[in-house]
């Protein structure tokens, strides 16, 4: 082929416009290589302290007293605690149901209400929720024609449900709560009252950006469109309320004499949640309670840590428990009804 470029004009090398994108795409890695990196090691560190604070609380307490506070705590107590957790999963089946409508499946809500339950109770207490969570949602929703792209959808708009409630109730909290809050964690009421305005404007920011519709984000390799501003306000509603059950379980076995209205414990409970999040330990165990420990009033540690104690058999251990004994019968009743099938159909040859 006859080249017509002037002998002054260089001729096009190949690999010179794709390098640039190679290098591009190798420092974008490593950027997230660091990213990662630096999330890890944060992780680790809010861990240890989290551990560390635990540790020292533990050394003083008398495992008397412990036992004591936890037979004082009240049947009504209990009682309470138990309907508060079985609102704050009911609202969690919601979560699935508002993302399988966004996705176009039918599938019944029974089916919607057993994956749901059992993969929120497992991953709280496992953590890793996208991989435990995931799994067990893939394992029962397979079963009635959800693929796996969905599935995986579904887990993310899931997760998004939880932080939009639960961002609104810690901003809430921050804002309206302030001065109450800043005697529990020493600062300015004013900082208080912008770290509360910062976090609803990113809730309300989210909804706006989500408005128009069809807004698209690109997660792990896979396009995923975002729910538009009804499903994203209902999914906003759901999460304040599973967020306030959740921490009305914990509110209803604290001490008494604690002297903390409820807005304000919510957005601390909020917060400790995020903490126990983000240090990527099971259910937050350890850095969840180092911090209500420190940030909620009580007549004394025994007490407290025997409603966090209580708590975490109510919210997470029972729930946990009931998860596994309905993954089993559901299990059982699929193979009794493949073997009936097998039998039925043996019959007829």
């Amino acid at each position: 082929m006859r080249d017509d470029r002037p002998a002054t004009e260089p001729a096009h090398d190949a690999g010179s416009e794709v390098a640039p994108d190679a290098d591009e795409a190798a420092r974008a890695a490593r950027r997230r290589r660091r990213i990662r990196i630096a999330g890890a090691v944060a992780s680790v560190a809010l861990f240890a302290v989290a551990v560390a604070v635990l540790a020292r609380t533990l050394s003083t307490i008398s495992f008397a007293d412990l036992r004591a506070a936890i037979r004082a705590t009240s049947a009504e107590q209990v009682a309470v605690a138990v309907v508060c957790a079985f609102g704050s999963y009911l609202a969690l089946t919601g979560y699935d149901a508002l993302a399988l409508r966004h996705l176009g499946q039918r599938v019944r809500y029974r089916v919607t209400a057993l994956a749901s339950f059992t993969s929120f109770a497992i991953s709280f207490m496992l953590g890793f929720p996208l991989v435990t969570g995931g799994t067990v949602r893939y394992w029962i929703y397979s079963q009635h024609g959800v693929g796996p792209g969905n599935v995986a959808r579904l887990t993310v708009i899931a997760g998004v449900t939880f932080w939009l409630g639960m961002g609104l109730v810690l901003g809430a909290g921050l804002l309206f709560q302030a001065r109450d809050i800043a005697e529990i964690n020493q600062f300015k009421v004013w900082l208080n009252m912008l770290l509360g305005v910062g976090v609803l404007a990113l809730v309300l920011g989210y909804m706006a950006w989500v408005a128009p519709g069809h807004r698209r984000l690109k997660l792990q390799g896979f396009r995923l469109e975002m729910p538009g501003l009804a499903v994203t306000s209902g999914q906003t509603v759901l999460g304040v309320i599973d967020v306030c059950m959740g921490a009305a379980v914990l509110y209803a076995l604290l001490p008494a004499g604690h002297d903390l209205d409820f807005l304000s414990f919510a957005a601390i409970y909020s917060f400790a949640c995020i903490l126990g999040i983000a240090s990527h330990a099971p259910g937050g165990i350890g850095v969840f309670e180092a911090t209500m420990l420190k940030a909620i009033p009580s007549p004394s540690q025994e007490a407290m840590l025997a409603s966090l104690l209580l708590y975490r058999i109510f919210y997470y251990v029972a729930p946990f428990v009931l998860a596994l004994a309905l993954l089993g019968a559901n299990e059982a009743v699929r193979r009794w009804r493949y073997l009936r099938e097998i039998v039925e159909r043996g019959e007829e040859d």
